[in-house]
């Protein structure tokens, strides 16, 4: 299991538990070293200003930069991978989830609320391209705040529809929290994302676990016909001209499992990542 089920999941799932989705987490004083490092001195005041901020975005003619008189400001020294990774754990991070836990998590929570991609807006230039789902805005009186329209509350059925409607268009699923563990949302993520920009395209700093789970090939029921190819956001698929069979490469799968969608012939299978030797312990880079 990743480190965040060891330390906040109790030896299970750590976005399976419902402690890391509750108020009392949300409202607790952060430590010393949290505070010094997200800036807030409750998750409940990084959470607020994170969905004001990421959600919710100015004009296009007001969103430009003010023009300022040059100053020359000392050079500061570059953090290293190590801490930019260490950071982002305790502040935000996500791993990759399979529909099965991304429906596990919607049936636990209180309610889900689809609201406008951050991360869209700022790559495509589109406001309103609603992927992510926050588990946690409503409680927090944030949409008093902001218009109205910007927040879209669903029931748990209509949730699970759009996610298996993203499933089926290849985008893998994501969860994430607000100050670790507080689970705030989860989204669903292709080229368009930051995080699996910056991550696995710019081959940045890891932003996200990898699943619990890899997939694996049936080569008895596989035909070869490579439809699951077009699915992989991780080119963690290859195609045997000898074997006619289309083979999945353990050690760059992350486990989304949206590559089964466009399979007719169920010839992929969702397995455990311990049990196979050369991902078992394979969370981030390697």
């Amino acid at each position: 299991m990743c480190e965040f089920c060891q330390e906040h999941g109790e030896g299970k799932k750590w976005y399976l538990q419902m402690k890391n989705y509750s108020r009392e987490l949300l409202r607790e004083e952060l430590t010393p070293e949290q505070q010094q490092i997200v800036g807030k001195r409750t998750r409940r005041e990084w959470v607020i200003d994170f969905f004001r901020t990421f959600s919710f975005h100015p004009p296009k003619e007001e969103n430009k930069a003010e023009e300022v008189p040059h100053v020359i400001q000392p050079p500061k020294t570059p953090k290293t991978e190590d801490q930019i990774v260490y950071e982002s754990k305790v502040e935000h991070f996500g791993q990759v989830l399979p529909i099965e836990d991304v429906e596990q998590v919607i049936d636990m929570v209180n309610n889900i609320t689809r609201l406008p991609c951050g991360c869209r807006y700022y790559t495509t230039g589109k406001p309103d391209e609603r992927y992510c789902f926050g588990v946690s805005v409503g409680p927090l009186g944030t949409q008093g705040t902001q218009p109205d329209s910007s927040f879209e509350v669903l029931t748990k059925d209509d949730a699970k529809k759009l996610f298996r409607k993203f499933d089926h268009e290849g985008l893998m699923h994501s969860i994430w929290t607000g100050v670790s563990p507080f689970v705030i949302g989860m989204c669903n993520c292709d080229h368009d994302c930051a995080a699996y920009r910056g991550y696995i395209v710019r081959n940045g700093a890891p932003n996200f676990f990898r699943a619990e789970y890899i997939c694996e090939t049936d080569w008895d029921k596989c035909t070869g016909c490579k439809k699951c190819m077009q699915q992989c956001q991780f080119n963690a698929m290859y195609y045997s001209s000898s074997n006619k069979k289309v083979y999945i490469n353990p050690t760059k799968c992350f486990g989304c499992g949206v590559c089964r969608t466009a399979c007719s012939k169920n010839a992929i299978n969702l397995i455990s990542r311990e049990q196979n030797k050369e991902a078992a312990n394979l969370w981030l880079k390697k």
